[in-house]
């Protein structure tokens, strides 16, 4: 079976995640899991990260950008990734790392906090 173009960027998110040491997890979605909620749940140096994974021009859907919208204001970091901006990850985590990280918006991606 073929990997989906969403599946191959989530698989490069994890890859990413792993290199770092970063702890993170699949939530369950449907029947018994909330809907919206972002594919990729982390935790990353006491940080709470929510990714959430896209192909090409797909964008999230209005309940997943409450989710985002709702990890940033409690403090944690959202991201929008897909295959043009797998980088965003490694950068999120690295000014986590080098305690760097600050509450600003970006107006290209407004779920990343940089």
């Amino acid at each position: 079976m073929a990997s989906t173009p969403e599946k191959k960027v989530k698989q490069q998110v994890v890859n990413v995640l792993k290199e770092a040491g970063a702890y993170y997890f699949y939530p369950v979605s449907g029947g018994f899991g909330a809907s919206g909620i972002p594919d990729i749940v982390v935790c990353f140096m006491g940080v709470f990260i929510g990714i959430e994974c896209k192909a090409g021009k797909n964008v999230p859907t209005a309940l997943q950008e409450k989710h985002l919208a709702q990890i940033k204001e409690a403090g944690g970091q959202s991201l929008v990734v897909n295959e043009h901006n797998i980088e965003d990850v490694g950068k999120c985590l690295e000014r986590i790392r080098c305690g760097h990280l600050k509450h600003q918006k970006d107006e290209e991606n407004q779920y990343t906090t940089l």
